[in-house]
């Protein structure tokens, strides 16, 4: 009789899955319910353990609305998003790498002229942002449209503060021309502190863990033929790159800021993206 035991727990749960489920749906239970019993031994969870775990799920929930997702910050911050990342969007050599979307980006954003302001606000320092869309060959990639979004000089997007941001404030849209070359003036984004009021926050402070991002401009980088992009490029020398609270950086996506004298702009930031057609198989 499969009645529980202990030493068979995660046995004995997993024959009570009925032969005509998903294929799937048991692959992936049946490895979660094997995973979860066995961590639970190994650490010997306690009763009050289990209920303060019990506590901080249904309070993760609770603090979930239409502007917030505390679920996904936990997610975020365990490393499991940028893990889903890299399993489903493996990068060949030589291609720009992913990372995480984060939460902010907002669908519709205005198109601009190359070469464009994208800060409507008299925030920060300004730095020109310029670079080349290409395939893995190197070759000039037409039709890219690249969409761009940061916060502003004091670490806020625009849709966390819209009664003191302009609408669309640090975000545009552009499109390369045959050369490839795109071109805007934005400014150099500064590291900010993922929301730390909530559930997630808390743990983190009982792990010893700060909950800071470094400086940052998000891309989403499309073109036809090609797999979609989704990045961030890294300010160089920012003092949280190698601790990031949700693991986003990557060595290849830390970019130059150089200072600029007699220009436009206080800086200049140059980064090239290498697409990945469709065709191509990865071996990773």
């Amino acid at each position: 009789m499969n009645y529980f035991r202990k030493d068979r727990s995660d046995e004995i749960v997993n024959s009570r899955t009925s032969n005509t489920s998903n294929p799937r749906v048991q692959e992936v239970m049946s490895s979660l319910i094997r995973h979860l019993h066995n961590f639970a031994k190994e650490v010997e969870l306690t009763q009050e353990e289990w209920e303060h775990a019990v506590d901080f799920l249904t309070r993760t929930g609770q603090k979930c609305s239409g502007e917030r997702q505390e679920f996904i910050l936990l997610s975020d911050v365990l490393g499991f998003s940028m893990l889903v990342d890299a399993i489903n969007n493996p990068r060949p050599e030589g291609a720009t790498e992913n990372t995480v979307f984060g939460p902010f980006h907002v669908a519709g954003a205005p198109e601009r002229e190359m070469g464009a302001r994208i800060t409507l606000e008299d925030k920060g320092e300004s730095c020109l942002y310029e670079g080349c869309v290409t395939d893995l060959d190197g070759n000039p990639i037409k039709g890219a449209r690249i969409d761009v979004w940061s916060d502003n000089a004091e670490g806020f997007y625009d849709v966390q503060q819209p009664d003191e941001q302009p609408k669309w404030n640090n975000r545009g849209i552009f499109t390369t021309g045959s050369d490839g070359r795109y071109s805007f003036i934005g400014i150099r984004p500064v590291s900010y502190p993922i929301p730390d009021d909530g559930p997630v926050g808390e743990m983190l402070k009982a792990m010893g863990r700060h909950p800071y991002r470094p400086a940052h401009t998000h891309f989403l980088v499309t073109a036809p033929g090609y797999q979609k992009l989704v990045t961030h490029i890294f300010v160089s020398g920012d003092p949280y790159l190698s601790t990031d609270a949700v693991f986003g950086v990557k060595d290849s996506l830390i970019a130059p800021y150089e200072r600029t004298e007699n220009a436009e702009t206080v800086w200049r930031s140059p980064f090239n993206f290498v697409l990945t057609p469709f065709s191509h198989k990865s071996t990773q």
